[in-house]
């Protein structure tokens, strides 16, 4: 692998398992808060909470800025390139090819994480010639790990990754899916 990461195309759309992932737009800033202003999301992810509209415009810059340096892409969760109802992350980890995601209380139970989660693995297989992607989760996060077994996912056996966000440590286990 070169040192140099190439950046990620402009603009993304990827369909697959009844979804179109696509691209954030200013028109989706004012449904952000919706889907990541909540408590399960606060408490399990990265994502910023409060999370309001400056939050959201934050979120959108920093989607665009980390796809121009080839770091992640961040892309809204749709069944049909409309409306978000959540959003799925893949990044270039010192790790690996790290996927993540998150889905709006009123969207759950649909299955959207672990499709997004496959059509996202299959993006990172087929166009960036990655040989393995993972999903970092908390043991204790019950909906991530059905995720990640709902996706095909198997527990890696590697070192937790222990750390503190929010002011609350965690330890995240890796799970992991090779290129079929």
């Amino acid at each position: 692998m070169s040192s140099t990461t190439s950046s990620f195309p402009e603009r993304i759309e990827l369909s697959g398992e009844g979804l179109v992932l696509r691209n954030w737009t200013e028109a989706d800033l004012a449904a952000m808060p919706e889907l990541f202003d909540h408590p399960d999301i606060a408490y399990w992810t990265p994502i910023v909470s409060p999370f309001d509209e400056a939050a959201a415009r934050a979120r959108l810059d920093r989607g665009r800025q980390l796809r121009a340096e080839g770091t992640a892409i961040l892309l809204a969760i749709t069944v049909d390139g409309g409306p978000p109802l959540g959003e799925v992350m893949l990044r270039r980890a010192p790790e690996g090819t790290e996927i993540g995601y998150a889905v709006g209380p009123a969207h759950r139970g649909q299955g959207l994480a672990a499709r997004a989660v496959r059509v996202m693995a299959a993006y990172a297989f087929e166009q960036l010639g990655a040989e393995q992607v993972i999903l970092e989760l908390e043991a204790e996060n019950a909906a991530s790990v059905a995720v990640a077994i709902k996706a095909g996912f198997g527990l890696l056996d590697v070192p937790l990754i222990k750390g503190e966000e929010k002011g609350r440590p965690y330890a995240l286990q890796t799970w992991g899916l090779d290129r079929p």
